[in-house]
C-alpha cells in the first residue's frame, strides 16, 4: 500500500515507518523535525520511501500529500500534559484541528489509522476495567484534543484508532520523559526515585507492540473498521508503585520512595480492559520485563535527559 503518515519522524513514527518499509510498503512521511532529529535516516535507502519537510496544518501542502495514498496515519502531535500546556494552540491546532482537516479532505475510500490514547479515560472507577464504551473524561487538554480528534476520525466509516496505553521502549527519536522509560533511567542513573501519588494506575504497551498493531490492521482492515480499540498490556494494568517494583527486579540497588507529602500534577488513575483488541487475534510480543532489558541497554547508550518532549 501507499501509506502517508504525518510525524513520522517522532517516537512511534520512528519504529513504525521502518517497520512499514520492511513489509514492503511504499511511505511518505511528513515532518517538522521540531525536535532536530535523524531517526529516518536509515529508510533513506528506501527507493519506496519519500519524506517531506513541512507542517500538517498546511492545507495546501496535506491537498496535494493526500493524493495517490491509500492510507494516512496521522502521528503528528504534540504529546503529553507538560507540551500541551506549554503550547496550547499548538496543542489544538495540531492535535485536533489537522487531523479534524485530513477527515475532511480525505476521500471516502482512503483509510485512516489513528492512534490516540488511553488518558481520555481521566480517572476511572475503582476496581472496575475502562473499555471502549466507558465515558471518555480527559482531565489534561493532551487528553481533550485526541479525543476530540478521535471523534472526526470515528465518523468516517473507513477508519481504525487505537487508544494506547503508556508507551514504553527505546526508538531511534527516543522520548526518556515517558513513564516506564523515565523510571528505568533513574533506575540506572540516579538508583533512585521519589514517587508522588504512587497509587494511581495506569496500563503500558511496548514501541515495537505499537508499530505491529498498525501492521495487523492493515492486513485485517475490514474486519476492524469503524472502531475504537485499546491497545496495551493486559498483565500490566500496574501502579507506579508497582512498576518500580518490577524495575527492581532486574536494577537490585534501586531505591523507591513515596513522597509523605506532594502530589504529581498528571492525575490519571484507570486500569484498562484490550480484550476487543485481542478478540481480533492481535497478541502482543513485548511484555514489560522484556522491555525493562531493552532499556537498560539502551541507557548505557544514552545518557542526556535532552531525549524528551519537554
Amino acid at each position: 500500500m501507499k501509506i502517508l503518515i504525518t510525524g513520522g519522524a517522532g517516537y512511534i513514527g520512528s519504529v513504525l515507518t521502518p517497520a512499514l518499509l520492511a513489509a514492503g510498503h511504499s511511505v511518505t512521511v511528513l515532518d517538522s523535525f521540531m525536535f532536530g532529529q535523524n531517526s529516518l535516516a536509515d529508510c533513506c535507502h528506501y527507493d519506496r520511501f519519500d519524506v517531506v519537510r513541512g507542517d500538517c496544518r498546511d492545507e495546501a501542502l496535506m491537498k496535494k500529500l493526500l493524493t495517490g495514498h491509500d492510507v494516512i496515519i496521522p502521528l503528528a502531535a504534540l504529546v503529553g500534559a507538560p507540551l500541551c500546556k506549554a503550547d496550547p494552540v499548538g496543542a489544538r491546532t495540531v492535535n485536533q484541528e489537522a487531523v479534524e482537516m485530513i477527515c475532511r479532505l480525505a476521500s471516502p475510500e482512503q483509510r485512516i489509522l489513528f492512534p490516540v490514547t488511553n488518558s481520555g479515560y481521566g480517572i476511572g472507577e475503582k476496581g472496575k476495567f475502562c473499555t471502549e464504551e466507558s465515558p471518555l473524561r480527559p482531565i489534561s487538554l493532551y487528553g481533550v484534543t485526541k479525543v476530540e480528534a478521535e471523534k472526526a476520525v470515528l465518523a468516517r466509516e473507513n477508519s481504525i484508532t487505537f487508544r494506547l496505553a503508556t508507551v514504553f521502549g527505546m526508538s531511534p527519536r527516543m522520548r526518556m520523559d515517558l513513564l516506564v522509560n523515565d523510571f528505568v533511567y533513574r533506575a540506572v542513573h540516579d538508583r533512585a526515585v521519589v514517587i508522588f501519588e504512587g497509587h494511581f494506575k495506569r496500563n503500558y504497551i511496548h514501541i515495537r507492540d505499537v508499530a505491529r498493531v498498525f501492521l495487523f490492521a492493515l492486513e485485517n482492515f475490514e474486519s476492524m473498521k469503524g472502531r475504537a480499540y485499546n491497545v496495551g498490556l493486559e498483565e500490566a494494568n500496574l501502579s507506579k508503585l508497582e512498576l518500580c517494583a518490577v524495575i527492581q527486579k532486574h536494577l537490585p540497588s534501586f531505591v523507591y520512595l513515596e513522597a509523605p507529602i506532594g502530589e504529581d500534577p498528571d492525575k490519571r488513575d484507570y486500569i484498562v480492559s484490550n480484550q476487543r483488541i485481542l478478540s481480533t487475534g492481535f497478541r502482543t510480543e513485548w511484555g514489560l520485563d522484556r522491555g525493562i532489558r531493552e532499556l537498560i541497554k539502551g541507557y548505557a547508550i544514552l545518557r542526556n535527559t535532552r531525549y524528551g518532549n519537554v
